[in-house]
């Protein structure tokens, strides 16, 4: 029967006249299906929409050609994935039943809510609802799952940017069932058939605020220079199995989301901060790494397979930066041996041609209502390269397993994390204008590249432009997908490499436990879908970074509200023909000034290639790098947009330096009076 369904599905997907893509609905309610590798997208009408809406992934029927108007016409034949199916509104209350609308600026139906499915709803209610049901020609029907409270403009936005790019808030009722029921204790037979690590002193190393530890590292000496180093990661798939309601849901959302005051996580708490979390003290089920390695990081031996582990202690990163830095903690020798060992598979990756960009985090300090009272900015330490390290080294290890083992001499599908070389479109203009700072490229190779970028990296740290290059040389690299097809890792200099430690937060690493599984069962069933499972992966994980960079500059523009008519320092992060973009150095919020704003100045032109605006009469320029005085002109919240102006003529005296916290306090007090 299933062979069947599979030869019928392949008829239909290798059908002329049907085409596989994304439905872009505009604002007039005209439909364009955008579709891999076709030149111009075909056109549906509102009415051809057959319940597909903005963002569903279809199958549709082209009906017309095109011959004549040059466009394609269809209708959608088939919803194969929806974008999302919970949507932000309000609700309106007739005697007999409920309508719900949603916010937005696309042209959708009207949703029938049955009076039994409100959930205390009234009229005129802001809520969430989710479709439950839709009958083509009928009205889509739903149930409200959540009342929203009007007071919390915060909470309202920032679930409305993760319904906006399609992740689910609320676990639907057979999933939070299904989670439920797994049982808390782990049986002695379940641990009979693993690797028993109880006994060997265990630890977890994770951010302050952290509640799902999904990776933890043992330690124990061998014999003279020789170490067991094991990297243990929470055995998810022991507890989500295929085709569950809790597996589709998991892959429906297929990673957690990092939002300044939230997690909205990819599998209920019940799995990720319970039963999968390795917390301190608690016999927990893991898959393992575990390698045998000297002094000079030569691995003699490595072990791949199914644990149980019991962690000994849970660390800080900051605990962790402190015994490294020379203070006494728990632990310590152990510790000290294992970020020696890390720095040296670090230098040892940048010498083999991984490229060495700087890494730093802003994140926001919030009030108990999720205002931001100021910024953090978190650097990466020895600590967080300690943990790094050890999970690239694992990572690396089981994607070089599987790639070795061949099923009908082919590779066994397996979902690698790739990372293509730069695009020699942007890394050109990028070559010539390093030239400018004294920099050369090798261009010859792949590797020479590498070599080159490491080199300007290494010669710029601390001077004016290092900011700048790191930015612009970022912007040449590829994006790091998840495929089928195994081309290596550029920026990472390795040939095999795959996501196996984050499986509580993403979806990949647990496609990678089930086929390493398979793989030491030596009873692979190769999966079809697989390389559609990585390219929804990777859209999704794209999708969570644009949840992520929206619901920050949200938070830029809620904190820099107190500081409107206020001038600050700053560093110009971008350009384009109609301004450029201004990052605060206190505060690391970006903002525009406009083109417009310096009309009085001159007449501003931008200047491909050299990513500056120059000045007609003047010769003025605004380049990528540089240090402007701006003032803070508008700030508005509902387009999370920021608008500053630049200042000839600066306030700021350079004799005065005053904290963030103070100069937050000051505005705070302008502000009451």
């Amino acid at each position: 029967m299933g062979h069947k369904n599979e030869k019928k599905r392949k008829k239909k997907s290798s059908n002329p006249h049907l085409y596989k893509g994304r439905l872009d609905v505009t604002r007039s309610g005209i439909g364009f299906v955008i579709v891999d590798n076709m030149d111009k997208d075909i056109l549906v009408r509102p009415n051809d929409f057959n319940t597909a809406l903005h963002g569903d992934t279809v199958r549709v029927r082209v009906v017309n050609n095109g011959a004549k108007s040059g466009r394609m016409q269809g209708e959608v034949a088939e919803v194969v994935e929806r974008k999302q199916m919970e949507f932000m509104g309000r609700v309106e209350l007739s005697r007999n039943f409920a309508f719900f609308m949603a916010d937005t600026d696309k042209p959708m139906p009207d949703i029938y809510i049955p009076l039994d499915k409100l959930n205390g709803a009234t009229d005129n209610d802001r809520v969430i609802v989710r479709i439950i049901e839709w009958e083509k020609n009928k009205k889509p029907q739903g149930e409200v799952v959540q009342v929203l409270d009007s007071s919390d403009e915060n909470d309202r936005v920032m679930k409305e940017i993760l319904l906006e790019n399609g992740f689910p808030i609320f676990f639907p009722e057979e999933v939070l069932e299904e989670s439920g029921r797994l049982p808390d204790l782990i049986s002695e037979a379940e641990i009979a058939k693993r690797r028993d690590m109880r006994q060997v002193l265990t630890f977890t190393i994770d951010p302050a605020d952290a509640k799902d530890f999904d990776d933890a590292i043992s330690f124990q000496k061998i014999k003279e220079d020789l170490y067991e180093i094991g990297v243990h990661i929470a055995d998810v798939s022991h507890y989500v199995e295929p085709e569950t309601a809790l597996d589709k849901e998991a892959y429906t959302r297929a990673t957690s989301v990092y939002l300044p005051d939230r997690v909205n996580p990819m599998l209920p708490e019940r799995i990720s901060n319970e039963l999968c979390s390795l917390r301190p003290h608690e016999d927990k089920l893991t898959f393992s790494a575990i390698f045998h390695i000297n002094s000079k990081c030569e691995i003699k031996d490595k072990w791949l397979g199914r644990s149980a582990i019991h962690s000994d202690h849970r660390f800080t990163y900051e605990d962790v930066q402190e015994i490294i830095e020379g203070r006494e903690g728990p632990h310590r020798e152990q510790v000290l041996i294992l970020n020696e060992l890390a720095q040296r598979f670090r230098k040892q990756r940048f010498k083999r041609g991984a490229i060495n960009f700087s890494s730093t985090e802003v994140r926001f300090k919030l009030d108990e209502k999720g205002k931001p009272v100021g910024i953090v900015v978190k650097e990466s330490k020895e600590s967080h390269q300690l943990i790094e390290e050890f999970m690239l080294l694992a990572n690396r290890a089981v994607a070089e397993f599987v790639g070795e083992i061949k099923l009908n001499k082919k590779p066994v599908p397996f979902p690698y994390r790739i990372h293509d070389t730069p695009d020699k479109e942007k890394l050109l203009p990028f070559i010539e204008f390093a030239k400018k700072y004294g920099h050369s490229f090798d261009t010859k190779t792949p590797e020479g590249i590498a070599s080159s970028f490491n080199q300007m990296l290494e010669d710029v740290k601390g001077k004016p432009e290092q900011h700048v290059l790191e930015q612009l040389g970022i912007r040449t690299m590829a994006k790091a997908i998840y495929t089928t097809e195994n081309i290596g890792h550029y920026g990472l200099g390795f040939e095999h490499y795959c996501h196996f430690t984050s499986p509580i937060r993403r979806y990949p690493d647990v496609l990678v436990h089930r086929i390493l599984q398979e793989c030491l069962n030596e009873n692979i069933e190769p999966d079809k879908k697989l390389e559609g499972k990585c390219k929804h992966s990777s859209e999704r994980e794209r999708a969570a970074m644009d949840s992520e960079r929206a619901a920050n500059k949200y938070k830029q523009v809620e904190y820099m509200q107190d500081f409107l008519g206020d001038e600050f320092e700053g560093v110009i992060s971008g350009v384009s023909s109609f301004g450029f973009w201004v990052e605060t150095v206190l505060h690391k919020c970006e903002g525009l000034v406009g083109v417009n704003s310096l009309a009085d100045y001159d007449d501003f032109r931008l200047v491909e290639g050299e990513y500056c605006l120059a000045g007609r009469r003047s010769g003025r320029q605004f380049r990528m790098g540089d240090k402007v005085v701006i003032k803070v002109v508008a700030a508005n919240l509902a387009k999370r947009q920021l608008d500053y102006e630049w200042v000839i003529k600066s306030s700021i005296k350079e004799d005065v330096t005053e904290t963030e916290a103070e100069m937050h306090e000051k505005a705070r007090h302008k502000k009451k009076h």
